[in-house]
């Protein structure tokens, strides 16, 4: 990557950063001090800034955001609820401070043992809003759960969260993946076994396209799986990646449906899935032609961020919507979890081809 772009992402990733830390009480979108999903996706990319770039003192604000949230964690046992727990095993690692490893234990020992679950095993995504979604899978969970599992196993060398993990991740291709294109439908009923809307929701494609280089990462060397089981999350993922190279858009980025190109372009979901391919492509899953796919999106992403570091065009918070034409009309607004798929896009183009440890 050139130097010049290079500066250029590191003055992007900055305004980012500025612009998350900034909080705004009140706004959903932009609260950082809450307890749930959206905050969460923007901890989990603060954190990895802060790794690639060994930037202690965005270290230390993340710190203290989870000194001010303790007692916010204790409220919401949702799935949909868990991605801030996906810090604490790194800051557990960082600082040697057993609160992080004592909470996160307590955490994934809940999933395994008293999270709700579909018939089927897989989890039944609950939220933490008065809202009930039974029998549903969503793909949202393998990011905002699954994920953190993935490194609770890691950090405690046990197998029992990576083996979880890896059913989950398994049990979620296995249902939302569309055999025909290779990419994800947002959710699965699995009581009336059918796909609900059908939508193929390009951020819902983004969280698996994203989460599975990084979850078998996490994972690598732990003997969860057997080879061939490894191999078979391999080749379904590079089945996705295949299949959200062949609808990209021209200008780089993804329609908000991913196989409707007359749909608006989505700029969270495209730094997620850009992201996804430079991931797989560093492990060797997929070639470089997908690495300069994702160049493209960085190219909007850039032009997409503004001169307070907010990224623009975001879809709100979105459930499984009844039609492929409500998610193209859906709101459009800032978000901690836009902010933070950007920035782990920026990430992963700052540290190159070497993850930089602190």
């Amino acid at each position: 990557m050139a130097y010049a772009n290079k500066r250029a992402c590191e003055e992007a990733a900055g305004r980012i950063v500025a612009c998350m830390l900034k909080g705004r009480p009140g706004d959903w979108g932009m609260d950082i001090d809450s307890w749930d999903w959206n905050p969460g996706v923007s901890l989990i990319a603060l954190l990895d800034h802060a790794e690639c770039t060994r930037n202690s003192e965005l270290l230390e604000e993340v710190i203290r955001w989870t000194e001010r949230n303790r007692l916010r964690a204790d409220r919401h046992r949702a799935v949909n609820a868990m991605a801030p727990f996906a810090i604490y095993p790194g800051l557990y690692e960082r600082t040697g401070d057993s609160y992080f490893m004592q909470h996160a234990v307590e955490i994934g020992d809940w999933m395994l043992t008293e999270a709700p679950r579909t018939k089927i095993g897989a989890f039944e995504h609950t939220v933490t809003e008065s809202e009930e979604f039974a029998e549903q899978v969503w793909a949202d969970t393998v990011f905002m759960a699954v994920l953190f599992l993935a490194r609770l196993a890691r950090a405690t060398a046990n197998k029992k969260y990576g083996e979880e993990a890896l059913l989950q991740l398994r049990l979620h291709y296995r249902l939302l993946q569309d055999e025909e294109t290779g990419v994800l439908f947002h959710g699965w009923d699995c009581a009336r076994n059918n796909p609900m809307s059908a939508a193929r929701w390009g951020r819902a494609n983004a969280w698996i396209a994203l989460a599975t280089p990084w979850i078998l990462e996490e994972l690598d060397g732990m003997a969860v799986a057997s080879k061939e089981a490894a191999a078979f999350l391999v080749e379904r993922c590079r089945v996705l990646l295949q299949g959200l190279k062949s609808c990209q858009s021209e200008n780089g980025l993804w329609p908000v449906v991913v196989n409707r190109p007359e749909f608006r372009p989505e700029m969270s979901g495209s730094a997620g899935i850009a992201c996804g391919f430079v991931k797989a492509a560093k492990l060797g899953w997929v070639g470089a032609d997908y690495r300069a796919a994702a160049d493209l999106t960085l190219e909007r992403l850039l032009g997409a961020i503004d001169v307070d570091g907010c990224v623009g065009g975001v879809s709100g918070g979105t459930p499984v919507l009844p039609t492929e034409e409500a998610y193209n009309a859906f709101e459009v607004r800032p978000t901690l979890y836009g902010q933070g798929l950007a920035l782990l896009l920026l990430n992963e183009y700052l540290r190159g081809q070497e993850v930089m440890k602190m």
